[in-house]
């Protein structure tokens, strides 16, 4: 009589991932150079996969406390966007309340009179920025300690009007510009700890991910932002990794894809290119429609009467 394996585990390390691949070229991963070629094109793909729409297993949930009078506040640098969004009070208690709160545009927050006013937040604009660092030539004009909110530099040539800068270990936002001080400065953002720094320590422009809040906060509060967010695709063949950041649904996409990916890099794949690049997108369509929330939809007509 015969038995089942009793399991439910089936995976593919990164090294079987990229041969399986390989094979459907009809070649073989024999130097070093193949498993790096591979590896850089695996995170070209995930990020493709990205810019195809929502990965469920990507969902994260983040909280940002709100601070009275500040408006902007980073987000993880590996956001993708934000989902939804809620202003919350009583977090952790029973008396606990979520509000939602609406996203707007640039242009509907550029257009707010007193981006400062204070109240519960209702607006939030989420500026989707690279997460790129860039070094600058611009210095401390002197020490400053852990709580000093004007900060003075000895040029802000390289600096935006306002935004996030790394001085040693901290991140700092500041709010705008006068002369050469940074103005209304909130320390130890971007899960850093605010410190004393010495006078000549470098500054670098951050340009994180970041949510614009109306209102700023009020003493009503206090205000929670939480909200559920898309991260992005863990990178491929980093020190230690054995497995793909996907879930096994993905994995006949996955190796189908970068086929075709390789199939581009290898002359002699040319003639099955076509058939891997078909099967790509008969494999990405059956793993993206499974993979979707089943719950159902409902929508109740909104009647508006005029006198």
């Amino acid at each position: 009589m015969s038995t089942t394996s009793g399991s439910a585990s089936f995976n593919l390390d990164l090294v079987n991932l990229i041969e399986e691949a390989y094979e459907r070229c009809g070649q073989e991963m024999k130097t070093g150079y193949d498993m790096r070629t591979a590896r850089r094109s695996l995170n070209i793909m995930t990020i493709e996969w990205a810019n195809r729409g929502i990965n469920l297993w990507t969902i994260e949930q983040g909280f940002i406390p709100i601070v009275t009078g500040q408006a902007c506040y980073p987000i993880p640098v590996d956001t993708i966007d934000l989902l939804d969004t809620v202003t919350r009070t009583g977090n952790g208690t029973p008396q606990q309340s979520d509000i939602n709160i609406t996203r707007i545009s640039e242009s509907t927050y550029m257009t707010i009179p007193n981006k400062l006013a204070q109240g519960r937040p209702i607006q939030v604009w989420i500026n989707r920025q690279s997460g790129q660092s860039n070094a600058t030539t611009a210095t401390l004009n002197g020490t400053i300690s852990a709580t000093d909110t004007t900060i003075t530099v000895n040029n802000i040539y390289e600096l935006t009007t306002n935004g996030f800068v790394l001085i040693d270990n901290e991140t700092i936002y500041y709010q705008s510009v006068d002369g050469n001080q940074l103005i209304n400065c909130a320390r130890g953002q971007n899960g850093t700890t605010a410190a004393s720094h010495l006078s000549g320590a470098s500054l670098t422009v951050q340009n994180l991910p970041n949510i614009n809040v109306y209102p700023t906060g009020d003493g009503g509060g206090p205000y929670i932002f939480a909200y559920y967010r898309l991260r992005r695709i863990q990178d491929s063949g980093t020190s230690g990794q054995v497995y793909q950041d996907i879930p096994f649904r993905f994995i006949p996409c996955m190796v189908a894809g970068l086929a075709f990916y390789l199939s581009q890099k290898i002359p002699q794949a040319m003639n099955v290119r076509d058939f891997l690049k078909s099967e790509y997108e008969e494999q990405w369509y059956l793993a993206s429609t499974e993979d979707r929330d089943k719950a159902s939809d409902r929508y109740v007509p909104r009647n508006l009467f005029y006198a």
